[in-house]
């Protein structure tokens, strides 16, 4: 009752706001559609928010995914961090002004508050453009640099709410990195494209001899000792963190020396710093490859990428075995909306 009260609320100021302003002071049924729509997103967001946070709870997870694109009038993906939320906006024809937009993004934070029973402080709002490469995943939005530790799987990591395009700890992968913990004791691994390193930390945590990351970004590979050093995990002469182009490096890697293999590459990227554009369709088998070269025998590779319509060419892969262990590693607050592909390829 007291968020339909609210919604009145913000439907008055609008009104006062066209009288105080000269404007046309009439209640139009557009207000009218607005508040509305606005009482759909509330009703929405109490249910799947009560949903979701009771399996959270069930499962001790602090960070998780409530809520994406569920209405086509608010085309968010909603994750909570343990007290704060970041709400990405697909970005899309919205057919409004700048003003109004920012007044309509202003009323939804004010609902996301209110259902969520937190200060809209906690809450941080971008727009999610689509990229074509991956070079926009290192550009920045903001400077604000507004970071938090949040837990997870019993480990600690930084994220940023405000500066990129994504907060640093993509939470679909919550399920692969455990498994990766669990299978790393006493293994080589290496964790290719690495970002901020959370499989790197998840390996070291779970005991591997030693950790090599890769990753063609020099802050984000900061970002991944920063986590290791936080987790008190970080040992100089065990975890190595390298800058460079993966595609690169893998022609220097030497052969026979990872137990255990962590690839999550792009869709596509045509960085200024590669030689080559890549393009994970065309080039996976290239890839793969490359990979069963650098892995030890009977050793494992997690190959893992975002492409909607990706398909393996299984039968071009040198491997023991493949399996697609997508289901498997889908997290409960991403079943039904996660396009990721995830594979387990043994030598």
């Amino acid at each position: 009752m007291f968020l339909n009260a609210l919604l009145a609320y913000l439907l008055l100021l609008r009104v006062i706001h066209l009288i105080l302003f000269g404007k046309h002071c009439t209640f139009t049924q557009t207000d009218r559609v607005t508040t509305d729509k606005l009482t759909m997103f509330q009703n929405r967001l109490l249910k799947v928010y009560k949903h979701f946070s009771k399996i959270a709870r069930r499962q001790e997870v602090a960070c998780f995914r409530f809520y994406d694109h569920d209405l086509p009038e608010f085309p968010f993906a909603i994750e909570w961090y343990n007290g704060a939320v970041h709400a990405a906006e697909y970005k899309r024809r919205h057919g409004m002004e700048d003003e109004e937009h920012a007044a309509w993004l202003q009323n939804c934070r004010e609902v996301l508050a209110n259902v969520l029973e937190i200060q809209q402080g906690n809450i941080f709002m971008k727009v999610r453009q689509r990229k074509a490469g991956r070079q926009g995943q290192y550009e920045k939005f903001d400077e604000q640099k507004t970071e938090r530790i949040v837990p997870e799987g019993g480990l600690n990591f930084i994220i940023n709410l405000t500066d990129y395009l994504d907060t640093g700890l993509f939470l679909d992968h919550r399920i692969t990195r455990g498994m990766v913990r669990d299978e790393a004791k006493g293994m080589n691994v290496l964790n290719l494209f690495c970002y901020t390193g959370s499989f790197s930390v998840y390996a070291a945590a779970g005991g591997a001899s030693t950790v090599t990351s890769v990753d063609l970004s020099k802050t984000y590979l900061n970002w991944a000792k920063r986590n290791m050093q936080y987790n008190k995990l970080y040992k100089d002469t065990e975890h190595d963190f390298i800058h460079g182009d993966v595609m690169e490096w893998l022609d220097y890697m030497p052969a026979d020396a990872y137990d255990l293999i962590i690839c999550d590459p792009p869709t596509f990227s045509n960085s200024k710093r590669m030689e080559d554009n890549f393009d994970v369709q065309r080039d996976h088998v290239y890839l793969l490859k490359k990979l069963l070269k650098g892995c030890t025998d009977g050793g494992k590779i997690y190959f893992s990428n975002n492409y909607r319509d990706f398909v393996l060419e299984r039968d071009s892969i040198p491997a023991l075995t493949v399996k697609d262990i997508t289901g498997a590693t889908t997290p409960f607050d991403f079943q039904g909306k996660l396009n990721r592909k995830c594979y387990l390829i043994e030598k």
